[in-house]
Order: C-alpha cells, then sequence, then structure tokens
C-alpha cells in the first residue's frame, strides 16, 4: 500500500511539476502587447464616441467624417507596409517602442487640431504609428509560444482591441464633462507613454531574457522549426502564405473598421442616444465585452483543435467557416425594433469577427517562417489598410446618398466573410 501510495503521489505531482516547468513569464509578455493593443484602440475609438460633439463644434459633413477616417488608412496601410519589415530588420523590443512613441505624440497633437484639414493630418501621422501595433504583436506571440498556444495568446492580446473599445465610452465622458474635448487626446497621449516606459524594462526577447527558465524556453522551442535565415523582401513576395492572408484580410478586417468608426453614430442615429455611459456607453459596452469573448474562444477552438492532432492551418480554416455562419444573422440590425435588439445582432457579429481574426492571424504565423513573418503580417495589414481605406469612402458615400440609411451595409457584411473563406482555402500552400 505504501509503494502504490506513494506512486499516486508521483502521479499527481508530476502534471503540476510539468505546468511549472514550463514557466509564465511568456504571458506577463503577453499581457504586455495586450496593454499596447488595448491604447491603440482607444486612440481609434475616441473619435467615433466623439464624433457628435466634434461634428456640432466642428460643423462636419457625413463625408468630412468619412474624409478624416480614410486618412487615417492611408497612414495606417503605409505604415504597415514598412513597419512590418522594421519589426524583423529593428527586432521588436526598439521597433515596437518607436511606434508607440510616435502614435503616443500623435494622438496628444489631435488636442490642438482646429478643423477638418488638421484632424486629418493627426489621423495620417496616428495610421502610420498604429500600424506597427499588430506585426509587433504577432512577431512577439510568434517568439515566445509554440505552435499549440499561438491561436489562444493572438486571441487573448486581440482582445484587447475590444478592452479599449469599452474603456473608450466609459473614460471620454468624464473627461469631456470635466475639461472638454481636447484633454480627451491629452489623455491618451499620456497613457502611450506610460506603457512604453513598462516595455522598454520588463521585454526582451526570450533568449535574451534575463528571467526566462531553461523549462519555458525549451517548451516555446517544443515545436520543430527551420533553421533561421534572413528572407529577402523578394522572397517574401513570392510567398503563397502571403497572399492568401493579404487579400483574405483584405475583404474583412474593414468591417471592423466600420463598426469602430460608424457604430456609435449609428446607435446615435437610430436610437437617439446621447453620449453617456448609461445611454450610447452600456450598448457598446456590451458589444466589445462579447467581442472579447469572441476573440478568446476563436483562439481557443482552433488551439483546441491543433492538440487533438489536426494540422494547424486546417484547424483554423474550419474554425473561421464556423466563425463566417456566426455572422450571418447581423443582416437583421436594420429592422431590430429596439436598441437592445440591434446590440444582440452587432455582438454575434463582432464576436464571430474577432474570432475570425484571431484564426486568420494564426493563419499567417503558421504559414510563415518566424524571420519573415513580421513582413508578411505587415504587407497582410497593408492590403488590408487599402480595403479600409475603399470602405470608409463607400460607407461615406452609400450614408450620404441614402439619407444615412444602413440597410444596404450590414447586408453586405457576412458576405465578404465567405469570398475570403473560399479564397484562403483554394491558395494556402500545401506541404509536399
Amino acid at each position: 500500500m505504501e509503494v502504490d501510495s506513494g506512486s499516486a503521489a508521483l502521479r499527481a505531482a508530476a502534471p503540476a511539476g510539468k505546468m511549472a516547468a514550463k514557466g509564465k513569464l511568456r504571458w506577463a509578455m503577453l499581457a504586455l502587447v495586450f496593454g499596447a493593443t488595448t491604447l491603440n484602440y482607444i486612440d481609434r475609438a475616441a473619435l467615433g464616441i466623439m464624433q457628435p460633439v466634434l461634428a456640432r463644434a466642428m460643423q462636419w459633413t457625413a463625408q468630412d467624417y468619412a474624409n478624416i477616417n480614410f486618412w487615417f488608412q492611408v497612414g495606417y496601410a503605409i505604415g504597415y507596409a514598412l513597419q512590418g519589415r522594421l519589426m524583423d530588420s529593428l527586432g521588436v523590443r526598439r521597433g515596437f517602442a518607436l511606434a508607440v512613441l510616435v502614435w503616443s505624440l500623435a494622438a496628444a497633437a489631435h488636442g490642438f487640431a482646429a478643423g477638418v484639414a488638421g484632424f486629418m493630418v493627426c489621423r495620417f501621422v496616428l495610421g502610420f504609428a498604429e500600424a506597427g501595433n499588430y506585426p509587433g504583436c504577432v512577431k512577439t506571440t510568434r517568439l515566445w509560444f509554440p505552435v499549440s498556444e499561438r491561436a489562444l495568446a493572438v486571441g487573448i492580446f486581440n482582445a484587447g482591441t475590444n478592452v479599449g473599445a469599452m474603456l473608450t465610452p466609459i473614460m471620454i465622458p468624464f473627461i469631456l464633462a470635466v475639461w472638454g474635448w481636447q484633454p480627451v487626446f491629452f489623455v491618451i497621449g499620456a497613457l502611450g507613454i506610460a506603457w512604453l516606459a513598462a516595455w522598454w524594462k520588463h521585454y526582451h526577447d526570450p533568449d535574451a531574457h534575463p528571467r526566462m527558465s531553461a523549462g519555458e524556453l525549451a517548451h516555446i522551442r517544443s515545436t520543430v522549426e527551420p533553421a533561421a535565415a534572413r528572407v529577402p523582401y523578394r522572397q517574401v513576395l513570392r510567398m503563397r502564405a502571403l497572399w492568401t492572408f493579404a487579400i483574405g484580410h483584405m475583404l474583412t478586417a474593414p468591417v471592423f473598421w466600420f463598426y469602430l468608426y460608424w457604430l456609435p453614430p449609428y446607435l446615435n442615429q437610430q436610437f437617439h442616444l446621447g453620449i453617456s455611459v448609461a445611454e450610447l456607453g452600456a450598448p457598446l459596452i456590451v458589444i466589445y465585452l462579447m467581442a472579447d469573448v469572441g476573440s478568446i474562444i476563436g483562439g481557443a477552438l482552433s488551439s483546441f483543435m491543433v492538440k487533438r492532432g489536426m494540422d494547424a492551418v486546417r484547424a483554423r480554416l474550419l474554425s473561421m467557416l464556423l466563425c463566417a455562419l456566426c455572422l450571418l444573422p447581423v443582416v437583421f440590425v436594420s429592422s431590430a425594433s429596439g436598441v437592445w435588439l440591434a446590440t444582440a445582432y452587432i455582438s454575434i457579429a463582432i464576436a464571430a469577427h474577432q474570432a475570425w481574426t484571431a484564426n486568420i492571424w494564426s493563419l499567417a504565423i503558421d504559414m510563415t517562417p518566424k524571420e519573415a513573418v513580421a513582413s508578411v503580417f505587415g504587407l497582410g495589414g497593408m492590403c488590408s489598410a487599402i480595403g479600409g481605406m475603399f470602405m470608409t469612402q463607400l460607407v461615406g458615400w452609400v450614408l450620404t446618398r441614402s439619407g444615412n440609411n444602413y440597410t444596404l451595409l450590414f447586408t453586405m457584411i457576412p458576405a465578404a466573410y465567405f469570398i475570403a473563406l473560399a479564397w484562403m482555402f483554394a491558395m494556402y500552400p500545401r506541404r509536399s
């Protein structure tokens, strides 16, 4: 009995010992990029929340607002292409720090803008710098997580988008009431500088981190990968992985831009909501909370499939098919009888979108060697920003000519995902 009892104790202790050997430093690094993503989306969402206030103060039309957002997308497209390569060249520690410094200064500069032209310039610089966030996050994930944990890690850091979008309608009404609209941008810029100090103090790559344990480093390297080698840009442009990801992302990423830019004005117009936490804030908090849930569940779903033995690329594609099916009810938003029914439809759709995003980013990571992943993601992000440029102008054109009728826009959304899924299934690189 003593031998059996001892054996049982050893067996019980083994999983705990195994978990301890894996360490948890990688989750601390993930928390840093989660924080950056949260701030990134506070910066972006602030303009949508304040649109009614700024439109009244500066006499903006729907087309003016569309044009301001268009120039953010132009900067974002250019920045994505350049900063993806920058992350691969400078390394994620220095590259990410530079991106956050510039975007924090650009966010604060909005407080000095006096009209449409000033906001266009600020949004262009903000977009250019903020494009560094996702190449930096994805490269950090590629460096710090084995393939079995990557989709979950992507889902977690991408949840920062929704946390940022939830915090914005809570934070902004208070600052507006106490100080006015200009200090909103100053506060946002200061938050970015605070994050930058934490990043520079605590982040290092796995091989160079002073607190890295041998057990956790072995766990991170548990996936057998090719030896490191610099990938020329012309070779990146010839990768099927690049175009599989880039076109799929270009077709679907602009949907989130639509929600971010136009959802507050839509709810404000359709249901006569004011800019307060109780009115506009409450539906937005529910919507982005559900988006967080979708982001994490979407990443966990394909990670579960991989752990059960399914090929990683096929697991991501199957998960994205399920996400596309969940998006179909969004076509009923415009006929919703009240704000909370509309909120339910949008919540399901945005949760499915974020689950899709966790998997399409993981797909890009899985298909790409780590030396080129930020470059591939940067070029793919550039394509998505170009899609966002066209989306912004399309929305402005449709709303101007239809008297602010959103029905056609909500009806078009699900089709984009099925077209993107068909493209990616046909194009993804098969292993020989």
